[in-house]
């Protein structure tokens, strides 16, 4: 009963063809374990990532950038006045709209980039290998295409929204956390929203400082003994030292 249901399951998503069960049972049911797994990582309206998926897709670019220093931008966007489209024209609008950003979104990025809804009207990019003009670029593209798109509702009625983008970029040679590196893209998309909507806030790399949670996570284990140089970082020390201090360590 419960390969049944699986089954329907991917059948309605559309996006999975499964083999005939006579031709190899093994391939059968790995085909849907496989279909269950891109499910389960997927938001079932806009199919773009979920939130547990871009959880680890930040996750992985954390320790990128711990290692190598490769700069990664965080993107968090909020469609204006959604809660205003949803009253005015019903919850079937709202998802169409919700739809229609998500399209937007994945159009305006690269392959190797990830675009997720982030719960509700919110969603997330996440942008590897991106350096601060590039990730400025990046976001206007997509706050200009937004604001120019005319998105159908229904037969002979179009409306249009904008969007607000806050953006961080990672600390370079520090590890930080997902919570962290999300906080700081939120504070920019506050920022965003607060004086007026439809427009972008970046954190940018130079301005980013290490807080104390990561100058713990990245110097904890030094904790007993260390030098006095290690002391003298502050928890409000410019990343770019604690960048110098990491290479003399290692």
């Amino acid at each position: 009963m419960r390969l049944d249901d699986a089954r329907a399951l991917l059948d309605h998503d559309g996006n999975v063809t499964l083999p005939p069960p006579e031709a190899s049972s093994t391939a059968y049911l790995q085909a849907m374990i496989d279909g269950l797994c891109e499910l389960s990582l997927k938001d079932p309206l806009t199919g773009l990532a979920n939130r547990r998926h871009f959880r680890a897709v930040v996750e992985r670019s954390i320790d990128v950038v711990a290692r190598s220093g490769e700069p990664a931008l965080l993107l968090m966007l909020d469609i204006d006045h959604f809660k205003k489209v949803n009253d005015t024209y019903g919850h079937q609008a709202g998802d169409q709209v919700l739809q229609a950003i998500a399209k937007a979104l994945s159009g305006c990025v690269r392959p190797m980039d990830t675009v997720a809804r982030f719960g509700g009207e919110e969603f997330s990019v996440m942008l590897p290998s991106c350096h601060t003009g590039f990730g400025a670029a990046v976001a206007e593209r997509i706050r200009a295409h937004v604001e120019a798109m005319s998105i159908p509702i229904a037969p002979g009625l179009s409306i249009k929204v904008t969007v607000s983008i806050g953006g961080a970029f990672a600390p370079e040679w520090v590890r930080s956390t997902a919570t962290l590196w999300t906080e700081r893209a939120d504070m920019q998309l506050y920022r965003a929203k607060a004086d007026g909507r439809n427009r972008i806030y970046l954190d940018q790399q130079q301005e980013i400082y290490v807080s104390a949670e990561e100058k713990n996570l990245l110097f904890g284990h030094l904790a007993l003994g260390e030098p006095a140089w290690i002391e003298s970082v502050s928890s409000e020390a410019p990343v770019g030292n604690a960048g110098s201090a990491m290479q003399r360590v290692f």
